[in-house]
């Protein structure tokens, strides 16, 4: 059994190419959010947050063989923690990361190496912030914007958590967008237009993530763009290619 960390579009190809090689694998994800996890008849799905203990009870009752982390770029807390566990059970980990689709010499965009840095950036412009990175760090945004008085709006995911989340902070509902990706260049354009955005802010969560039509869009509307950087990963190698990733971890029997 492949214990599968999970829970972004990558898990369904990662999923189906290991059960294709013959091997039993378990898809656990975060939550119970609809999610294509393949359809191979090998292919397992388990829901709920994993702890420490919780996961090492996973692995040992289901017999887990290595543990294949797919979890989102940003989830620095997981990968580590799925890290430190193999290394304790002394278990084959391999770390799949999506490609990059933002580089250091990137003209035409800001890097910052966290969201606290981002929001002071962007209130500096003085101009209406778009924030296209998700609920769980909109605080500094909120507070940075109202200190300053500059419009700020949140493209969240249409669930009632991240409705929620954005209550907490103190947006109100006229600056919270509630839409569910992919976007086009188009949308992006649209958003950008319809509340005047003159900085968006963003993470580098690859292709999949939507960064590359963010970026022409902002550069096509002529908008600042700042993006938080990646955390460190694991101190393992790691991968951003799927078929390079299954073959490694085919050398050994299934």
């Amino acid at each position: 059994m492949i214990l599968l960390l999970g829970g972004t579009s990558d898990s369904a190809p990662l999923a189906e190419a290991l059960a294709r090689r013959g091997y039993q694998v378990l898809v656990s994800t975060a939550t119970e959010t609809e999610l294509n996890v393949g359809q191979h008849p090998a292919i397992q799905r388990r829901c709920g947050v994993l702890d420490k203990a919780a996961m090492i009870t996973l692995i040992q009752e289901k017999s887990v063989q290595a543990i294949v982390d797919a979890t989102h770029p940003y989830a620095a807390f997981v990968r580590a923690t799925a890290s430190d566990i193999a290394e304790q059970l002394e278990l084959p980990y391999f770390s799949f990361v999506r490609p990059t689709s933002v580089s250091n010499s990137e003209k035409s965009c800001r890097l910052v190496p966290d969201h606290q840095a981002a929001a002071q950036l962007a209130v500096t412009y003085q101009r209406p912030i778009l924030l296209t990175i998700g609920v769980k760090n909109l605080l500094p945004y909120v507070t940075s914007a109202r200190a300053v008085q500059v419009p700020l709006i949140a493209r969240v995911l249409p669930t009632e958590s991240s409705q929620q989340a954005c209550r907490a902070v103190g947006l109100f509902e006229k600056d919270i967008i509630l839409a569910r990706g992919p976007f086009s260049v188009a949308n992006n354009r649209a958003i950008i237009r319809r509340f005047n955005i003159g900085v968006l802010v963003t993470k580098d969560g690859g292709a999949a993530g939507g960064v590359p039509e963010k970026l022409e869009a902002a550069q096509t509307e002529g908008c600042e763009v700042i993006v938080v950087q990646r955390p460190a990963l694991p101190r393992q190698a790691y991968f951003s290619d799927i078929n390079q990733l299954v073959d490694c971890l085919c050398q050994g029997p299934p």
